[in-house]
């Protein structure tokens, strides 16, 4: 496939839906209340980290918890105890995500910004200028949030050293980071340039049609080498085009089929 055709495509996908309108139905959209980076970040993880299943039940879990984060989440999270917080959100469930398993990833969190001040000196204190992508600082960042945790969170808070895809720590990073029309950005320190793209099974599915994959499992190194592909068009931002290809496989208005041919068709006509 060549960078050229497959940049002149995506780029007018870009155009098309990277806009806010085409936001909802996603988790994302939760982050728009949120001036204050704090409180944003803290949003940030829990959608993200709840971004599994049906959309539907995806907002309605992710609205259930904030609802009960009062007054903001960052005000919640300083004041409130363990004890506290499983009183709160008693009988939470999200498919495999309970109530105790939801509390101990939030204590995580508060341990976290507790010892660095927020989720954004969490992450950076992991950054190394040399290393070519944010895995090491992410491994380092989940390290400390499950430590802190004192839980099993693998299921919410999976590690790349174990070759996760890691698709939801991903995106959380690439709504904190990335800063246009769609992404909120506020984590100005972290290159956007280091980002790894988030790999669920429509991303999974769209790249393999294009010819970016050889693998056959969705795992980091799958998201690895996708991004590497994106490198290639997009070099300064390589998750550039995650929002807009997802919506193809979210979107009752996107047309996934007639995509593909159009991408295949237009790659064949300039070769």
């Amino acid at each position: 496939m060549s960078p050229r055709i497959s940049k002149d495509r995506l780029e007018e996908l870009y155009r098309q839906y990277n806009r806010r309108e085409f936001v909802h139905p996603d988790p994302l959209e939760f982050l728009y209340h949120y001036e204050d980076l704090c409180d944003r970040e803290i949003v940030a993880f829990v959608a993200s980290s709840l971004a599994y299943g049906r959309v539907d039940h995806i907002l309605k879990s992710v609205s259930s918890v904030l609802e009960r984060m009062e007054p903001t989440p960052s005000i919640f999270l300083k004041r409130t105890s363990l004890k506290t917080m499983r009183q709160t959100f008693s009988g939470f469930k999200h498919r495999f995500t309970d109530d105790q398993k939801l509390c101990a990833m939030l204590f995580g969190v508060r341990e976290a910004l507790e010892h660095h001040g927020s989720l954004q000196a969490c992450f950076s204190a992991g950054l190394n200028d040399d290393d070519d992508t944010i895995l090491p600082a992410l491994s380092a960042f989940t390290s400390e949030l499950i430590v802190c945790a004192d839980d099993s969170l693998e299921h919410m808070v999976p590690s790349p050293s174990r070759g996760s895809a890691c698709k939801r720590l991903n995106l959380f990073l690439r709504w904190m980071v990335r800063s246009d029309e769609v992404d909120p950005g506020g984590w100005e320190n972290v290159p956007v340039s280091k980002l790894i793209v988030p790999v669920d099974t429509h991303m999974y599915k769209i790249c393999q049609f294009l010819g970016l994959i050889t693998r056959k499992q969705a795992d980091m190194r799958t998201a690895t080498q996708i991004t590497k592909a994106f490198q290639t068009i997009a070099p300064a931002d390589p998750v550039r085009y995650d929002f807009s290809l997802t919506r193809l496989g979210i979107r009752k208005d996107a047309n996934l089929a007639a995509f593909l041919k159009q991408f295949k068709e237009k790659a064949v006509s300039e070769l």
